[in-house]
């Protein structure tokens, strides 16, 4: 563990409107995969926290959920908790837009910003710009909105600028001894990071097929020597949706369970026997005691 006094420890809060990139951004930032991606917005529903330590300093990378504007249910309240509750916890703020786009959605997201706060504005997806030159009065114009401390484009899916983001960030951290081992990446429980992975394939093997109505529990977590045992419950709202992820034969979720474990089992260094039943539980979304139980309240 670095020595220096001249050593800078903090955490730092990554937000921003959904589906701008942000887990894909902590994701590179540490260099392995801890937040759980799709192209669907609301993947993130909880904070999970990355940590990178540099020669210079350690960054504890908070991943918030999308702040939500537009559906009001007790789901997307307990969300929009997490988001302010970590943004009065931090050291630093990296908010997270798209090249070219600032909607009012980005903008809401801004008036939540604490204003004693550095805030690194970061425009990523900035591999996807047709014409690079928009990208300097795109700049300009968004400079205006904010005393940012930073602005640093970068393109967190090909890694452009992602080290020198977390260099600029570490500026602006207090002095302060790391708090992690330098192997360390996670603050996050390995439970919780099951949990996200089965929730994760959910996602993406479902595509458009699967409301966001669905949760993943972990009934059981034990360790039998080296191998890891996981019991692990998919919530849906109907029987329909079972139906979906159970798939033909049981064929549709013996997938999302495969590729779940193989996730598992390379984020936690060893094996891993993952058993996935689905289970019904009409209106899981507005249920304070499942949301409790389910770490979103």
């Amino acid at each position: 563990m670095p020595e220096s006094t001249d050593f800078r420890t903090g955490y730092v809060a990554i937000v921003g409107r959904p589906n701008v990139g942000k887990s894909t951004l902590l994701n590179g930032l540490i260099g392995q995969k801890l937040s759980i991606t799709s192209r669907k917005p609301q993947t993130t529903r909880q904070r999970v926290t990355g940590i990178l330590t540099l020669d210079e300093a350690q960054l504890l990378f908070v991943d918030t959920p999308g702040f939500q504007t537009r559906h009001d249910s007790a789901l997307n309240r307990g969300m929009n908790r997490i988001v302010t509750q970590s943004l009065a916890e931090v050291d630093v703020v990296l908010l997270v837009i798209e090249a070219l786009r600032f909607s009012t959605a980005d903008e809401a997201v801004l008036k939540l910003l604490p204003a004693q706060r550095p805030v690194v504005l970061v425009i990523n997806k900035t591999d996807k710009l047709a014409e690079r030159a928009l990208l300097l009065p795109f700049i300009g114009q968004v400079a205006t909105r904010h005393t940012f401390a930073e602005i640093v484009p970068v393109s967190a899916t090909k890694g452009h600028s992602v080290a020198e983001l977390a260099r600029i960030v570490s500026r602006y951290l207090p002095q302060h001894p790391a708090i992690y081992g330098a192997d360390e990446i996670t603050e996050s429980s390995e439970r919780f990071l099951a949990a996200e992975l089965v929730r994760e394939k959910l996602f993406r093997l479902l595509g458009d097929e699967l409301p966001y109505v669905s949760a993943v529990l972990v009934d059981s977590f034990t360790m039998d020597g080296g191998l890891r045992r996981i019991h692990a419950s998919i919530i849906v709202d109907k029987e329909s949706h079972k139906g979906i992820v159970v798939g033909a034969k049981g064929s549709q979720l013996k997938q999302i369970g495969t590729q779940a474990r193989i996730d598992m089992e390379k984020l936690f260094g060893g094996k891993v026997h993952l058993e996935v039943w689905v289970k019904v539980k009409r209106g899981w979304s507005q249920n304070r005691q499942l949301l409790k139980q389910l770490g979103y309240d």
